[in-house]
């Protein structure tokens, strides 16, 4: 069979799920011939291992008339029996057999500030039509968490039975170890990842005020590429006098991130809204305990693996932060609970489980 995969999103949020799901499945399957539809920046940057596997450039951005049209004539000539879109935005006129990757509805419920106001709801608002029509339309599709198959199927008014849930996983970073100057020697907690709004840092930035009374020398690490959002939390830092507590690394590379995940006091993940919540359990692979918040699919996914808190009150963010740094019969617990949390999940099996979901697509 002839299946196209849109891998549009490599290099972005959801790019670590895509980069897996193609490096295994070329090792899993070699009948079906597939080609991989790959943005212009990123074409050479991918290279196909298994001879079933083809790259074609794609320069069709997302919530664009281009993708609509241009993407929509672009497939239609690869003639596929099967497309995998592994985001929701795609030609929603495409009539073909269609298996949708749908990671959450976060940004359905959420604004980002750092947008255009008007711009950002109007393409919201097109963007919850769009989710509804694709979970409508496509054969099947796939999510990350149980609780997302829930969600989806209320939001969109569809059958459970349409959903696969395809658990993500962590790998252990092979890069060695860079550590941060700055942060050599010094008690840190960190977060990894986007500043947007549903991640909740300005309350972890409140907690840290007040566990800097219990933990003078405490440092909150915040790693993640700086934005508008970030600057915003840069200034909310000032606002609050954590300008000496607060530090906002910029892009890290592997062995800096992997230094991080080592070394950290706890991971914090304060977030509102999650589809699988990987980092946290990238952390967990690397020995760092975790604090979580109970938000969504974080307790499914992290189990007994990590300590919780109500994400929405800065005093339960800070109690339970403050029990693991105190606390090292719960810190060991956390981390060897971590652990073996972590090696339940596996990239492999996940692969295998969508080349089961293209199977039962074909046939519908």
């Amino acid at each position: 069979m002839k299946i196209v995969i849109d891998a549009r999103e490599l290099r972005t949020s959801t790019g670590r799920y895509v980069e897996r799901l193609m490096h295994y499945l070329q090792e899993i399957d070699h009948n079906n011939k597939y080609t991989v539809l790959l943005t212009p920046k990123d074409f050479t940057g991918w290279r196909p291992v298994n001879p079933n596997f083809t790259k074609v450039v794609c320069p069709y951005k997302e919530f664009t008339f281009a993708e609509q049209l241009g993407l929509l004539r672009q497939i239609n000539k690869l003639k596929p029996d099967l497309v995998h879109f592994t985001i929701v935005q795609q030609p929603i006129l495409y009539r073909g057999r269609v298996v949708t990757t749908m990671h959450d509805l976060t940004t359905t419920r959420f604004d980002n500030p750092s947008k255009n106001w008007l711009a950002f709801h109007f393409k919201q608002m097109v963007y919850r039509r769009v989710n509804k029509i694709v979970a409508r339309k496509s054969r099947l599709i796939i999510t990350a968490s149980e609780f997302v198959k829930t969600d989806i199927a209320r939001f969109a008014g569809i059958s459970p039975d349409k959903i696969t849930v395809t658990y993500e996983a962590a790998d252990k970073i092979t890069a060695p170890a860079a550590s941060l100057k700055n942060l050599s020697g010094k008690e840190f907690l960190l977060y990894v990842g986007r500043p947007t709004p549903h991640k909740n840092l300005e309350r972890l930035l409140e907690a840290m005020k007040i566990l800097i009374e219990k933990h003078p020398g405490l440092v909150l690490v915040l790693a993640g590429k700086t934005d508008k959002n970030y600057e915003k939390l840069r200034s909310f830092a000032r606002k609050e006098n954590l300008t000496s507590q607060v530090l906002f690394t910029d892009y890290v590379g592997e062995g800096q991130l992997r230094w991080l995940y080592e070394n950290t006091a706890a991971y914090v993940f304060p977030s509102l809204s999650e589809g699988f919540g990987l980092p946290g359990l990238e952390a967990m692979a690397h020995g760092a305990p975790v604090v979580a918040s109970n938000a969504t699919c974080l307790p499914e996914i992290y189990g007994p693996a990590a300590h919780y808190f109500n994400p929405l009150g800065s005093d339960d963010i800070v109690e339970k932060i403050n029990d693991v740094l105190s606390d090292p019969t719960l810190r060991h617990q956390l981390i060897a609970n971590g652990h073996d949390r972590a090696k339940k999940y596996s990239w492999r099996r996940m692969a295998a489980q969508t080349l089961e979901i293209y199977h039962e697509a074909l046939k519908k």
